[in-house]
């Protein structure tokens, strides 16, 4: 059983990305949004992850400012939108963002998805340009292919540090495991728990009540343990406390190798213009 509350210094970093953050997706009452980053906060959690889709930036920046917790300790992630990514629309969109956030710069600024009004070169010369003004740390990807992945690196005079894709016991995606290990990149799994369908899994069940812990603690302990960064998405205190609690739990190698071992079941995000289409 897990009794230990786990405090800040035992949330592991990649790439200078905390490995547990909270996810905002729908996340979209302003209330109920900024008190869950202020509670979050409070708890220990230093990795807050929205979106200009989620239409909830302004609530996340008022859970930032509520919070007891110096900026510089918070690890802000943000996406830019695919009608956005055209050169002049990343730099007016990003800074409508920052502005919405109440924040000079974000830690991690993503190109939400490969499509619609993405192109690498002008796209990845808006996100450098934004990066030498200082107003985000660092560059990220999301739901990018292997060869995508490769090609903004070769582009970017900035590093890429982060794919943000979807990843849980259910859809494991080994080969990009495998292509961002090789190029030093971090994994940021979304929808870390199917959406609900690990708290189905039987195997994930059963390892869950030998260590007296919830199906998501478990699914949570497998991505950190594989070398993943999980954003999920909670809204209530015991939610947010019961994904934390993950921190303070650490699978046996048996245990890992029966989740390794799971059929995966199909993406939970499927858009059409998902590039795997």
């Amino acid at each position: 059983m897990v009794t230990d509350e786990p405090t800040v210094e035992d949330c592991p970093q990649t790439n200078g990305i905390p490995m547990l953050g909270l996810g905002t997706w729908k996340n979209n009452d302003p209330e109920t949004c900024a008190t869950s980053v202020s509670d979050a906060l409070a708890m220990g959690y230093r990795h807050i992850d929205t979106a200009q889709a989620y239409s909830n930036e302004q609530a996340v920046g008022t859970g930032i400012a509520r919070a007891d917790v110096d900026r510089e300790e918070v690890f802000v992630a943000t996406k830019v939108w695919v009608d956005n990514l055209a050169y002049d629309d990343v730099l007016e969109t990003t800074n409508e963002s920052l502005r919405r956030l109440g924040l000079e710069s974000v830690d991690l600024l993503y190109v939400h998805w490969p499509a619609r009004t993405y192109d690498p070169e002008s796209t990845l010369a808006a996100f450098n340009e934004l990066y030498e003004q200082g107003k985000i740390d660092q560059i990220g990807v999301s739901n990018f292919e292997p060869d995508q992945l490769r090609t903004v690196i070769e582009i970017s005079e900035a590093p890429i540090v982060a794919n943000q894709i979807e990843c849980h016991p259910l859809f494991k995606q080994p080969e990009l495991r495998e292509v961002s290990a090789d190029l030093d990149i971090a994994l940021v799994a979304y929808s870390p728990l199917a959406r609900g369908g690990v708290f189905d899994v039987p195997e994930i069940k059963e390892i869950a009540g030998s260590h007296g812990v919830s199906p998501a603690a478990v699914s949570l302990a497998w991505l950190r343990q594989r070398g993943l960064v999980a954003i999920p998405k909670a809204t209530t205190s015991a939610h947010i406390r019961d994904n934390w609690l993950s921190l303070s739990l650490t699978l046996h190698d048996d245990e890992l190798n029966r989740i390794d071992a799971l059929d995966d079941a199909d993406r939970c995000v499927d858009p059409e213009f998902g590039p795997w289409n």
